[in-house]
């Protein structure tokens, strides 16, 4: 990375929204287990390993670049200075040396910001655990990265085999000579005029020159060239903007949708409040091919399984604790945009409410009710789709600094203990390998995403499908609810009441034909 790389709108929010409460990192928890004959030492060899692959994601050597004042995005620079030993650190387990334990400190570690004066990563190694099994907590900034570009870096870190592969080394790239540069601001200059009134030009990306500089008036410079490019793509997309708007005015007004919109209201509850800046996180899986034999038995989707086990463990923790809402609990459901093969480090991602029918007992007919809400919840969203790549690149001087005042406002007011729930809980559902992986010859057995609690959102469930299991992680703020794994300890039992449900109702059917 060696020019500066400008924040998208989206990418940079995660950045304002941060307070000493709420961290917007993203991680994971990976349980690898060495071979019984290792005789090398994980930790060094694992950090050489990354270290000879840091050209495969950029990102990993880019640290930011605020502009004076904070009167625009930051960029994404390459790190002078960068250390591998900042970043790749030797964790200390104390006994019994057990995944609890870990599970304890990952929820502890979460809470703490990475300092920005350097990429924002780390990854801290615990040896000598139970069973020879070696845990990797990792923690990257949600400015560089969403969970499908997180499932495209793990592939590209680990390896297939027990013998890692071995990586080219990184080839040099060739800076543009003047002339170059010239005349492609000439080239872009010309698309400026042609593309917008010519329909049988080809649909080019407008890039026009930017100065790469930090000082004021370079980047003045720089963001009116950002804003002529985005007005010449908001121009060439104004059809599909006008068409989704339509179709969300529409289906807004129509009565049908009425019931929909209602159901996507969401009750309040204990679990929306404002968080601390202590975070509590446990981790559990479940057969990935028992969860989809259970998606397409009951006629509805992988998701939908996830959304009606996360609702069963949420309705029966907050039923012990006597603060169940009458009213459908609902989820803020993250929907990716990034299209297959794409694997850029950047946020690419949507999302919906869901209701997820917190008020229904029986489990069957909890999860038929919440495979028919979020079919309805995503044809409510859809339209919207289309608008949020023009939403994700509006750029406003002054803005950043004013939405870090207001995100610190907020935290610091306490507003969301009064004000009405957007949701009451994330679900997040992200794909990921189907084949074994291997990190410096160790076998990774799982990887436990460990995601973001906000204010109002005190309880994020994520779930990583890897080989052929489902692996959840639960993290929540530790002052909503103290001890999370009592939730993770749930959800198995919750999934086979869910399968009995339907291996009763289908004997039922075979002995009554």
């Amino acid at each position: 990375m060696s020019d500066a790389k400008k924040l998208s709108s989206m990418d940079a929010s995660f950045l304002y929204l941060e307070t000493p409460e709420m961290p917007m990192h993203v991680g994971s928890m990976a349980i690898f287990r060495l071979p019984e004959d290792y005789k090398g030492n994980f930790f060094e060899d694992f950090k050489a390993m990354i270290a000879s692959r840091l050209h495969i994601a950029p990102i990993l050597k880019a640290r930011l670049q605020k502009t004076p004042l904070d009167i625009d995005h930051p960029s994404w620079v390459e790190d002078d200075q960068f250390d591998i030993d900042r970043h790749i650190f030797r964790g200390s387990l104390p006994a019994p040396y057990d995944r609890a334990t870990l599970e304890r400190i990952v929820g502890w570690m979460h809470a703490k910001l990475l300092n920005r004066a350097r990429p924002l990563w780390e990854f801290y190694v615990f040896e000598g655990m139970k069973d020879n099994e070696i845990g990797l907590y990792s923690k990257m900034h949600h400015a560089c990265i969403d969970g499908g570009a997180g499932a495209a870096l793990t592939n590209m870190i680990y390896d297939v085999t027990p013998v890692p592969r071995e990586v080219p080394p990184p080839t040099a790239t060739r800076k543009l000579e003047p002339r170059e540069v010239a005349a492609n601001f000439l080239d872009s200059y010309q698309q400026l005029w042609r593309q917008p009134f010519d329909a049988k030009a080809p649909a080019r990306t407008l890039e026009l020159p930017r100065s790469g500089k930090n000082d004021l008036g370079s980047i003045l410079f720089d963001n009116a060239m950002f804003q002529i490019e985005n007005a010449v793509k908001f121009a060439g997309s104004i059809p599909s903007v006008l068409k989704s708007v339509s179709e969300v005015v529409g289906k807004v007004t129509d009565p049908k949708s009425r019931d929909s919109i209602a159901a996507m209201a969401s009750p309040p509850t204990i679990l929306n409040k404002t968080i601390s800046s202590e975070r509590s996180f446990a981790g559990t899986s479940i057969s990935l091919s028992r969860a989809k034999a259970l998606a397409k038995t009951s006629g509805g989707k992988l998701n939908d399984v996830v959304l009606a086990l996360s609702s069963g463990v949420v309705r029966r923790y907050l039923k012990e604790q006597g603060a169940l809402p009458a009213k459908s609990m609902t989820a803020a459901v993250p929907i990716s945009l990034r299209e297959e093969g794409n694997t850029d480090a950047n946020n690419q991602v949507f999302g919906m409410i869901c209701s997820i029918a917190t008020n229904v007992d029986d489990p069957r007919t909890r999860l038929e009710t919440i495979i028919a809400q979020s079919t309805k919840s995503k044809e409510m969203s859809h339209p919207l789709r289309a608008l949020m790549p023009q939403v994700t690149n509006l750029s406003m001087l002054g803005a950043p600094i004013m939405t870090q005042i207001l995100a610190l406002l907020y935290s610091r007011s306490n507003l969301s203990d009064v004000l009405p729930p957007a949701a009451n809980i994330t679900v997040s559902n992200v794909p990921g390998p189907r084949q074994t992986l291997y990190a410096a010859g160790a076998e990774l057995l799982h990887i436990f995403p460990v995601s973001i609690s906000t204010h109002g959102l005190a309880l994020n469930i994520t779930v990583q499908s890897y080989r052929d299991q489902l692996d959840f992680g639960f993290i929540a703020g530790a002052n909503i609810i103290p001890h999370v794994q009592v939730l993770c300890d749930m959800l198995p039992e919750e999934f086979d009441a869910l399968e009995a449900a339907y291996a009763m109702s289908s004997n039922t059917k075979s002995a009554a034909s």
